[in-house]
C-alpha cells in the first residue's frame, strides 16, 4: 500500500482548493486536493511541502490531519492522508495540473472527485470550517 498526502488549503473567504488531472495522467479529468506520493525517507509533512512547491510552486506551512482514505484503484492500493496547509509563500500556479479552483466546502459535491478524495470532501462538507 502506497501512502499519499494531500493538502487541505483554504483561502481567507473559507473556501479549498481543488486541482484537476490533466487528460494524459492517471484518473485524467478528475479533481482532488492536490498532493502527492511519499518517498522513502520522507516524512508526510516532508512530502506534502516538497508536492506542492513542485505541482503549485507554493511554500506551505502543514497543519493537524484532518482525514484519512483508503481505497484500491486498478493502478495499486493508497492511503490518502489529508493535512491542513497553510501557504507561507507564492500564489499556486498550475505546472501538472490543468485547472484549479477555489470551492466552497459545501460545493465539494458538485465536482467529479477521485474516488480517494471523495471521503476527504464528505468530511469538509459536514464540518465547520
Amino acid at each position: 500500500m502506497k501512502i499519499v498526502t494531500a493538502g487541505v488549503i483554504s483561502s481567507e473567504s473559507r473556501k479549498v482548493l481543488l486541482v484537476r488531472r490533466a487528460p494524459n495522467q492517471l484518473l485524467g479529468g478528475h479533481w482532488e486536493f492536490p498532493g502527492g506520493k511519499v518517498e522513502p525517507n520522507e516524512s508526510e509533512e516532508e512530502c506534502l511541502m516538497r508536492e506542492l512547491a513542485e505541482e503549485l510552486s507554493i511554500d506551505v506551512e502543514v497543519g493537524d490531519l484532518v482525514a484519512e482514505s483508503h481505497y484500491t484503484y486498478e493502478h495499486g492500493e493508497f492511503l490518502l492522508k489529508a493535512y491542513e496547509v497553510r501557504i507561507v509563500k507564492g500564489k499556486p500556479v498550475l505546472t501538472v495540473h490543468d485547472q484549479m479552483v477555489w470551492v466552497e466546502p459545501a460545493q465539494l459535491r458538485e465536482y467529479r472527485l477521485a474516488p480517494a478524495d471523495v471521503p476527504i470532501a464528505i468530511g469538509l462538507f459536514n464540518t465547520p470550517r
